[in-house]
């Protein structure tokens, strides 16, 4: 479902109980600017939603995680 800002806003209670069923899509000024869906989902949706990205990349889980926490030795500098 496709809804505007200023209608998400004023009837956001409708959404929140709509989007355990489906996706909304808020709008505002012609332009997506959100998408509301299920947090029942979860990470499974979140995955199927990334699949083929990285088809065919070299990367590794390992370069992944070492990648991910190079951030935090960092900023212990």
């Amino acid at each position: 479902m496709i809804v505007t800002a200023t209608e998400f806003k004023t009837n956001i209670g409708r959404y929140l109980l709509l989007a355990d069923s489906e996706e909304v899509l808020i709008t505002k000024n012609g332009r997506s600017v959100a998408k509301l869906v299920s947090a029942r989902d979860g990470k499974t949706s979140a995955l199927r939603s990334l699949r083929g990205i990285l088809k065919g990349a070299d990367v590794s889980l390992e370069s992944i995680r070492k990648e991910r926490l190079a951030k935090y030795d960092e900023s212990d500098d």
